[in-house]
């Protein structure tokens, strides 16, 4: 148990799928030791002959998994967790899926699992997993701002109900995804099957990962070309209501100093905290060894971790924004008004 144990964050507007998705994965032998932790208000419970026994908040599901439901915040469900498998209460799991409810902004866990020092001795966030509807994604993507929101700061997107969808329209909508978050990786489920090995190892995991690993990481769907071309043209088929919300990547030639991007990014979260949905990035700092992983969303920024032996190809510094109604030219600003502080 001296490993870290990955959270994958599961979430997807009303109707998505999510729990057809997670009754799929828990029947997949590979993921006979996970934990899963459902919002109490979420859409429906998993398929009964999957329970086995309950005790209270924990129940055990016919496949060894263990599901909980969380009844007071995520930081307590997951430190009971801990606590129960550490005294033998609960099955050794290896990982943990978080599904939100279908109206659930997924920042506050990301919060939570970055800011709580506890909490981040034992879990790391693997990433977030959103699904969307091909038949209703576009509407609500039009309509409802937690959907937009949804899409916007996930790290794999799955597009769901494809076989009742017509190909022109999953076409458009896949497009569509990928102009609000060319970060992304994009893929289809059908009645809930998805290979688990795409929800594995989404975010580095460890301070010793390599070069491959972080550019997954950072540009896991956006291709060669958007990562020479810091920003990607929308596509015709996007909507105007996805306007607001849009991704870029900044590049640095020169080092930061800890003091200067410390202070950048205190400026930009105290200014524009809200409208930060992603920022991943890596930076080089000058005097040491390796690059600095960034990660945060809104106005917390994880504290950054030192890459202990990653041989980085690339001299340069590349922080990936994901972000609403912020143009690209106001964080350039802000990065060249405080340039002193953070070269």
């Amino acid at each position: 148990m001296g490993a870290i144990t990955p959270v994958t964050v599961l979430t997807g507007f009303l109707g998505s799928g999510k729990t057809t998705l997670l009754r799929r994965l828990l029947r997949h032998p590979g993921m006979n030791r996970a934990a899963v932790v459902i919002n109490e208000f979420g859409d429906v419970a998993l398929d009964h002959e999957l329970v086995e026994a309950s005790s209270e908040q924990v129940t055990l599901l016919g496949n060894g998994c263990l599901c909980c439901t969380m009844r007071t915040d995520l930081q307590q469900t997951l430190r009971d967790l801990y606590i129960r498998r550490r005294a033998g209460e609960v099955i050794d799991f290896d990982r943990v899926f978080v599904e939100t409810t279908g109206l659930a902004d997924p920042v506050p866990v990301l919060h939570t699992l970055q800011t709580d020092g506890l909490l981040a001795a034992q879990f790391r966030l693997n990433g977030v997993v959103t699904l969307v509807d091909a038949v209703n994604g576009a509407g609500q993507l039009d309509t409802m701002r937690e959907a937009a929101r949804q899409a916007a700061v996930a790290d794999r997107l799955v597009v769901t109900k494809t076989d009742l969808a017509a190909p022109e329209d999953i076409g458009r909508l896949r497009e569509r995804l990928a102009a609000m978050n060319p970060y992304a990786t994009i893929t289809a489920a059908v009645n809930g099957e998805l290979d688990p090995r795409l929800l594995a190892d989404i975010a580095p995991r460890s301070s010793r990962a390599d070069s491959a690993e972080i550019d997954r990481w950072l540009y896991a769907g956006a291709g060669d070309a958007a990562r020479l071309r810091p920003s990607r043209e929308r596509p015709a088929s996007a909507s105007a209501h996805d306007a607001a919300i849009h991704s870029f990547c900044l590049w640095f030639d020169d080092p930061f100093t800890w003091d200067g991007i410390d202070a950048i990014l205190k400026a930009l979260t105290a200014l524009r905290g809200p409208d930060l949905l992603r920022v991943k990035g890596i930076v080089h700092i000058a005097g040491e060894a390796g690059p600095v992983v960034l990660h945060g969303a809104q106005h917390l920024i994880h504290p950054p971790v030192l890459l202990e032996r990653m041989p980085d190809t690339d001299p340069r510094s590349r922080i990936v924004f994901i972000v609403r109604g912020i143009p690209k030219e106001s964080i350039e600003a802000l990065f060249a008004a405080m340039k002193g502080l953070g070269t």
